[in-house]
């Protein structure tokens, strides 16, 4: 991606209730971009927007210079092609770790036009996660299912990738292993990413733009 490429053009608002609206606007350019602020500002609700899972009362989504929202355009969620890495993981119980990598390319097949980008055996070698793939989610530590959920959004073939809280459930080591993988995802991949984290260490070291909330 080109250093003068803009990464995310985001101007959104929206009632979320009798007393609650979210409201931001914020532009910014490769790398990563944290929405940091503490919970129950709307941090989350940005970043299902710009997922397409909630839509804005008004405003526009662009990312990489594609509109998703604004201007009677409203892209579905599906067709955004952004892979989406929570807090907990959300791995299928009833599949083993090869299935849960290989569910997200089964879903983008015919969805959106997916973008170059890495087979199941180079994101298996990228997390160093092949031991896993024999076994259940429920038998996976707390950071092994992050590199997994991490593996899924991969191999959806997405134009961007969203985060949010992927370390607040995790110890200490875990949280130092993961947030290693996500440099390098940010490094060496060159997708944009959007963010969500209410810890300040851990913007400033990850983030190359840092959106305060609240």
């Amino acid at each position: 991606m080109c250093s003068d490429e803009t990464s995310f053009d985001v101007d959104v608002r929206r009632r979320m209730g009798r007393d609650t609206d979210v409201a931001l606007r914020f532009t910014s350019g490769p790398g990563l971009t944290a929405l940091f602020g503490p919970s129950g500002v709307g941090k989350s609700s940005v970043l299902a927007m710009v997922a397409g899972l909630l839509r804005p009362d008004a405003g526009h989504v662009r990312v990489a210079g594609e509109t998703l929202f604004g201007n009677g355009i409203d892209v579905p969620a599906e067709r955004r092609a952004a892979g989406y890495v929570f807090q907990d993981a959300r791995l299928f119980p009833h599949y083993r770790v090869r299935g849960n990598l290989l569910y997200g390319a089964r879903r983008a097949a015919g969805q959106h036009p997916r973008r170059p980008g890495m087979g199941l055996d180079e994101v298996v070698t990228f997390l160093g996660i092949g031991h896993l793939l024999d076994r259940r989610p429920q038998t996976l530590s707390g950071g092994e299912a992050q590199r997994v959920a991490i593996g899924r959004a991969l191999l959806s073939g997405p134009r961007f990738l969203l985060m949010d809280e992927p370390l607040a459930s995790l110890d200490l080591t875990r949280r130092r292993e993961i947030m290693v993988l996500i440099e390098r995802v940010r490094d060496e991949l060159g997708l944009p990413i959007l963010y969500v984290s209410h810890d300040r260490g851990e913007v400033d070291r990850l983030a190359a733009t840092v959106v305060e909330m609240g």
